[in-house]
């Protein structure tokens, strides 16, 4: 059992799919959540569904200053952040590299890749200053190997999964756990801007090959406890059974 009772969360990309669910996930189990999206409307509506324990603050992600105002906030209400979940992550403009948009194609690394960086940066020194904490960030198999038209996505999460990396590297021994999680494909609004765009085989797959949101939460709890000790530095596939069977999915 994953104990974060009294801890706080602080998630981004909060308003929908894995980070809506994992401020529900979390705060069920006990911890303080943290919504983090430029979506204010949606992510007031989620902690007021949630409560007390929620709070939900409008940021941009790819903005150092947004993303420091918010950790701020969170200190200022809740005494810290003990977990980060770097979950925000776009994909759209979908597009072959010889007819991309140079600056759709930048803004995917700005949210993805220096939006990651920028939530590291800003809760790292508290962490270790408090005795350590856990940085949690969601990965692809995109990281790992080429797909038609993702060129912005693959290169983003290839940058995601070596900061991982750098951040475990540079920080363990001051006690914080830098964990990424890739939980395959999942039914979420993604999903459906990747099979409008009609192009690769992710595109063509069903709604039903797709796992809920709930599943990569809950395993982003899992995460938190002893069960992810033995992937610090590296990253969990949600696709590997045995993972699905420790996390209690199947």
């Amino acid at each position: 059992m994953t104990d974060v009772q009294g801890k706080t969360v602080l998630i981004t990309g909060a308003s929908r799919g894995i980070g809506e669910s994992a401020a529900r996930v979390f705060a069920e189990a006990g911890a303080n959540v943290v919504l983090v999206a430029r979506s204010a409307n949606d992510i007031t509506r989620i902690a007021d569904e949630i409560g007390e324990k929620a709070l939900a603050v409008t940021c941009d992600v790819s903005n150092f200053s947004e993303v420091e105002a918010a950790v701020a906030k969170a200190v200022e209400t809740f005494g810290g952040v003990d977990i980060l979940i770097n979950n925000a992550g776009v994909i759209e403009p979908i597009s072959h590299l010889s007819t991309s948009d140079p600056e759709g194609w930048a803004k995917v690394i700005d949210i993805n890749v220096k939006g990651v960086y920028y939530g590291i940066r800003a809760v790292q020194p508290m962490m270790e200053a408090n005795g350590g904490g856990s940085i949690l960030t969601i990965s692809s198999g995109a990281a790992h190997g080429p797909v038609e038209a993702w060129s912005h996505y693959c290169t983003s999460k290839a940058a995601v999964n070596m900061l991982n990396r750098c951040v475990d590297k540079e920080a363990r021994d001051k006690g914080i756990r830098a964990i990424g999680l890739s939980p395959g494909t999942v039914a979420t609004e993604m999903q459906r801007e990747i099979k409008s765009s009609g192009v690769n085989p992710v595109s063509k797959l069903d709604w039903s090959d797709h796992i809920p949101p709930e599943w990569p939460a809950k395993c982003l709890l899992w995460m938190c406890g002893p069960g992810g000790d033995d992937w610090l530095g590296d990253e969990i596939s949600l696709r590997d059974e045995s993972i699905r069977k420790a996390v209690g999915l199947i």
